[in-house]
């Protein structure tokens, strides 16, 4: 079975506290919901390389056993109440991808 992934890029931030609220929301949700935090670039100390545009904003890699697990745990109460957190302030291109078996 492939696994699912949560793929998060923030071209935006303009309110970063906001935003940890709604991390320590998040984190918790997705936790519960069988993912895995594989990588949140460039904060907590990680690298990035950027070529050709040369962005460097934050993106953030989760991991599911499964591409209907990813999509249950966007779908949950507990994820469902960290995106009502989400403020104003962050622009988010959010997508669940399938991993290649």
């Amino acid at each position: 079975m492939a696994k699912g992934y949560w793929v998060s890029v923030y071209p935006a931030i303009s309110d970063p506290e906001a935003l940890a609220a709604y991390d320590k929301l998040a984190g918790p949700a997705v936790q519960a919901g069988g993912g895995r935090t594989l990588s949140r670039i460039p904060s907590r100390g990680g690298r990035v390389v950027a070529h050709e545009a040369g962005i460097t904003q934050r993106v953030v890699l989760i991991e599911f056993d499964s591409f209907e697990q990813a999509v249950a745990a966007y779908e949950s109460e507990a994820y469902q109440k960290a995106l009502v957190a989400l403020p104003d302030g962050v622009e988010r291109d959010f997508r669940i991808i399938e991993g290649i078996d």
